[in-house]
């Protein structure tokens, strides 16, 4: 006579099955966070800051005109999205999708 063993846990350890499910949940999340949350993002957006407050106030001082017109910020703004957007790529590049496992 041999006793059979059930592969999965039985009904009344629920300890058990719960851990299992919250292990399976916790390995199917993303790696990154949400890029709000990246210091990235923080960096970025006082970046953008800075260049729009500096294009406000640099202006005429000396009779040469204005040396940091708003075309020129608007151009280093789309170069620090630029940069936040390839940074945001390689940090995503390394983590797992939901649909990789």
């Amino acid at each position: 006579m041999s006793v059979n063993t059930p592969s999965h846990p039985p009904l009344h350890d629920v300890a058990t099955a719960g851990d299992s499910r919250r292990h399976i949940v916790e390995a199917k999340t993303a790696e990154t966070k949400a890029a709000f949350k990246t210091t990235e993002f923080v960096v970025y957006l006082v970046a953008v800051a800075g260049v729009l407050i500096a294009s406000n106030l640099v202006g005429d001082t000396d009779g040469r005109g204005d040396v940091f017109l708003a075309d020129q910020a608007w151009l280093y703004i789309t170069l620090l999205t630029i940069g936040y957007m390839i940074s945001r790529g390689l940090a995503k590049a390394g983590s797992r999708h939901h649909g990789d496992a």
